[in-house]
């Protein structure tokens, strides 16, 4: 059974958001934005964490710039705790070097791990969800991933395949990853859907750090000679030092890929919470509130405002101007002081396209 003095939360927090662009931007991107209401995503993800755990295990791993917006809206967490990535590595160190740390402070330490830029809609049943998963990682037997349970064809997401029950654990089932499954074709999709056996990867794993970091040492060898390295310079001055210098040596890789894919210990948990990855600014239209005429207005200054006419179905984000649209219909505006976005709403994946467009013309100043 879980002790609750061993759980800790990590909140992952290292950027992204090109979908969000010309909000989100290398500097501030979308989990320190007000993207649905007047708090971040960033602080709704602490608030929950905080659900969970007290505020002194609650670590956060992030990127050397974000430091002062951490600091800005979560200023309650020990600075111990906040560990800055000297480089973007991808997932797989990332998660390694934090489960890392926090084994060398607390080897009987039990993990679960958040992303900064999700929404949940019911809170309470995420709290049951997360804390089923930490009992079922504290035996040391399994690692967990909570599933989302799928509401529709999702062909922007990658799927758990779940086959053989385990086990039940607060009324959730706790089931056998059978594989995972790249992000499928409409078609696929549909058939995932219909098995019932297929789950949304939101990357909410769950795990002891003892557990984890010995499938580190066995399946992906060359990361666990860094991870190892930083760990044991752990509270020491050559902390930092260490840390640069594996990370630098470290290769880039997902979590899937260097442990998930190939462990035979993973089990998931159906989570079933009102789950939102706010990836595009179609995520963001449905989000939030709109009018009579299906029309969403999010005003980021008292000055801002829309004059719409014969618009329909649309989204318009400004931060001072006035904004007027005449008979348009599922479009997206989204206004900043040195960039204006205009696209149909069909097309609102694209906008990843117009950051690597503004890369190779050497826009750094736009991204």
């Amino acid at each position: 059974m879980l002790n609750k003095d061993h759980l800790y939360v990590v909140v992952l927090c290292g950027g992204g958001g090109t979908r969000l662009w010309p909000l989100s931007r290398n500097i501030t991107p979308k989990q320190f934005i007000a993207l649905v209401d007047n708090e971040t995503l960033f602080e709704k993800t602490i608030k929950r964490a905080k659900k969970l755990v007290s505020i002194d295990h609650i670590y956060i791993m992030t990127n050397q710039n974000y430091l002062p917006s951490i600091a800005q809206f979560a200023p309650d967490i020990p600075p111990a705790n906040i560990i800055s990535e000297p480089e973007k590595k991808n997932t797989a160190l990332a998660m390694g070097v934090i489960s890392g740390i926090i084994h060398s402070r607390d080897p009987k330490a039990v993990v679960i791990n958040l992303a900064s830029d999700h929404l949940i809609a019911n809170e309470a049943q995420f709290v049951t969800s997360m804390l089923a998963a930490a009992n079922v990682a504290s035996n040391n037997i399994h690692f967990v991933t909570v599933g989302i349970t799928p509401t529709f064809a999702h062909t922007g997401l990658g799927y758990i395949h779940a086959d053989g029950e385990i086990s039940q654990e607060s009324g959730l089932p706790v089931i056998k990853v059978a594989g995972f499954r790249e992000k499928p074709d409409l078609k696929t999709a549909q058939e995932f859907l219909d098995t019932g056996k297929y789950y949304w990867n939101a990357n909410l794993y769950t795990w002891s750090t003892k557990l984890i970091l010995s499938e580190f040492e066995q399946l992906s060898p060359d990361l666990y000679q860094h991870i190892s390295k930083i760990m044991a310079s752990v509270d020491t001055p050559m902390f930092e030092s260490v840390l640069n210098q594996e990370y630098r040596l470290a290769k880039d890789e997902q979590i899937d890929t260097a442990i998930s894919e190939k462990t035979t210990k993973l089990a998931v948990i159906p989570g079933s919470f009102g789950w939102t990855d706010i990836g595009s600014w179609n995520v963001v239209y449905d989000e939030v509130a709109k009018d009579e005429s299906g029309n969403a207005l999010i005003r980021r200054d008292s000055d801002a405002d829309w004059l719409s006419i014969d618009t329909k179905n649309s989204l318009v984000s400004t931060n001072k101007k006035q904004v007027v649209t005449i008979g348009l219909e599922n479009i997206i505006v989204v206004e900043t002081p040195d960039a204006l976005l205009i696209s149909h709403r069909d097309r609102a994946q694209d906008v990843k396209k117009v950051v690597e467009q503004l890369k190779t013309n050497h826009k750094e100043e736009l991204l």
